[in-house]
């Protein structure tokens, strides 16, 4: 089997299969069937098991296993349907949301998915909102969840929250059970009596090694974005991490493990000659981008924060180092999320123009072609996951590409558990990250000064007000205007410098059948079976 491109633009999913990865089985292997494990080597161990404490991409892929959502949100048409809600009605203000539970459905401990677990869930995520600002950021303004009988919550904003129903599809607010709600942070995120509504549930995790996920035999109440009801098909998920791209693509080709969660570009032509099959999708969101520290010395000019922008070449990035499933950057966003807009001509390549904007701001070149002034170098810390061997790939391209206008970027790749806290106490100058998520709210979650303000602007600028405006507006164009508006300040003020749209890739054996990438582009595994 060759390996699939996806090129397409939306929300739609592209599969080796024709039914956008569900669950009809390959020509000969029959109808699906249950059993068997699957094995998934991933890249590096999640800092946290509990999908509401941290939404990095490789957190979800397997927290997003162990929860269900009061919504899911269809891959094909971005519409948000029904999951664990059987209905949800929509205030004309945007200001109340109420949903009716799906009858019969429990969590793992055997607590009931009720109206009073809907507003603990809520509660407690406000209250905890400093241990990580998505999942809070997506309650902003929330009063409270009002229980109107065990299956009707109500859930109520002071303010209109127009992105409120397509974050109850995230696995962010993925539900718990109200006695997981009770542990502290720490607990939960190593996954000590973490109980979830979803498919799977976690078995054992394996310091720094192994996770290990059981299927739930009484699962009744799936998404009806998904092909079947009933419980998964797989007996369990067995997650193992193996940092290197090499070895995980090694793994699969000689049969040790069944799925790769991460492909790196440098790797798919040896997937394709090794009869693997590689299931692609854009992923929606903010692209990967060095977010500026404008409150650091060396970036609170905007000139040099600009200069930096237009002497970075995405295109020769995304065609050196990338591959077809990677578009170069031409916003803040994605082109696959709702409201992007098309700021290439403010993203291109001008290594004149970069050293003009230097030469104006008084940097000038030294012996070694790196430009000072006032005795100080132009050399910006850049932090990153150490463990990503594909973003330091391209990060020293970046660099070098910089070299050329004078700058001399630092890269420092850090571990996972200092690049946390590094970020949180802004320890860095640029920051190298990109952000999942199918609507463009993403942006607040990033840059307004009331969330995570990873830019570290001063709180009332022009972008707070963009962002607070388009989210509670509730006219679709309208609320596209302003953030467009949003990704135009964000590229032309130069707080982010955009390098390159992320594509998820899951490479799989040819006895793996049905994966799939949801909304976000995560894996999805509960239609997935084994062949043999």
């Amino acid at each position: 089997m060759a390996v699939v491109l996806c090129l397409g633009l939306g929300l739609a999913a592209c599969s080796s299969s024709d039914d956008g990865g569900g669950g009809t089985a390959a020509p000969g292997l029959g109808a699906a069937r249950g059993g068997g494990t699957l094995t998934v080597a991933v890249a590096s161990k999640p800092l946290c098991l509990d999908p509401q404490n941290n939404s990095s991409n490789g957190n979800t892929a397997i927290s997003r296993q162990l929860v269900s959502s009061l919504t899911d949100q269809d891959p094909a048409t971005g519409k948000i349907v029904p999951w664990l809600a059987s209905k949800f009605e929509v205030g004309a203000s945007a200001t109340e949301f109420t949903f009716t539970l799906r009858p019969g459905a429990t969590f793992s401990d055997g607590a009931p998915v009720d109206a009073a677990a809907v507003r603990a869930n809520f509660d407690t995520i406000v209250r905890l909102g400093a241990v990580d600002a998505v999942a809070a950021s997506y309650l902003t303004s929330y009063q409270g969840t009002t229980v109107v009988d065990s299956h009707t919550a109500k859930v109520t904003f002071s303010r209109p929250n127009a992105q409120f129903l397509q974050a109850t599809s995230t696995a962010a607010l993925g539900l718990l059970s109200p006695a997981s709600l009770a542990l502290a942070p720490e607990e939960r995120c190593q996954g000590r009596g973490l109980a979830g509504a979803g498919p799977f549930v976690l078995k054992e995790a394996v310091q720094g090694t192994e996770i290990r996920l059981t299927r739930r035999a009484d699962y009744a109440w799936g998404s009806p974005v998904w092909k079947h009801q009933g419980a998964a098909y797989l007996d369990g998920i067995d997650y193992k991490v193996v940092p290197e791209s090499g070895v995980r693509v090694g793994s699969l080709l000689s049969g040790q493990v069944d799925t790769v969660i991460g492909v790196d570009a440098r790797d798919e032509r040896r997937l394709a000659a090794g009869g693997a099959t590689e299931l692609s999708r854009p992923v929606p969101g903010i692209t990967y981008n060095l977010t500026a520290n404008t409150e650091r010395p060396l970036l609170a000019d905007a000139s040099v924060r600009k200069a930096l922008t237009k002497g970075i070449d995405r295109a020769t990035i995304v065609r050196t180092l990338l591959s077809d499933h990677y578009r170069p950057a031409t916003s803040i966003l994605t082109s696959s999320t709702p409201a992007y807009t098309d700021l290439s001509a403010d993203l291109a390549h001008d290594p004149a123009g970069a050293r003009a904007l230097l030469d104006a701001a008084g940097w000038r070149p030294g012996g070694d072609g790196i430009r000072t002034r006032d005795g100080v170098r132009l050399a910006p810390t850049l932090i990153y996951p150490g463990v990503d061997t594909a973003s330091r790939n391209v990060l020293q391209l970046v660099q070098s590409q910089l070299r050329e206008i004078g700058v001399d970027v630092q890269l420092s790749g850090l571990p996972l558990n200092q690049l946390a806290p590094d970020q949180d106490a802004g320890r860095y100058d640029l920051l190298w990250f990109g952000l999942t998520r199918a609507d463009p709210d993403v942006l607040s979650t990033v840059f307004a000064t009331t969330t995570k303000n990873r830019a570290h602007l001063p709180a009332g600028n022009p972008l707070d007000t963009l962002l607070a405006k388009q989210s509670e507006t509730l006219d679709a164009a309208e609320r596209a205007a302003l953030v467009g508006q949003a990704q135009r300040q964000i590229v032309q003020e130069a707080y982010s410098l955009p390098v390159y749209e992320q594509a998820q890739s899951v490479a799989f054996a040819g006895r793996v059948q049905a994966v799939a990438l949801d909304g976000s582009a995560q894996p999805a595994f509960f239609d997935a079976w084994l062949a043999n």
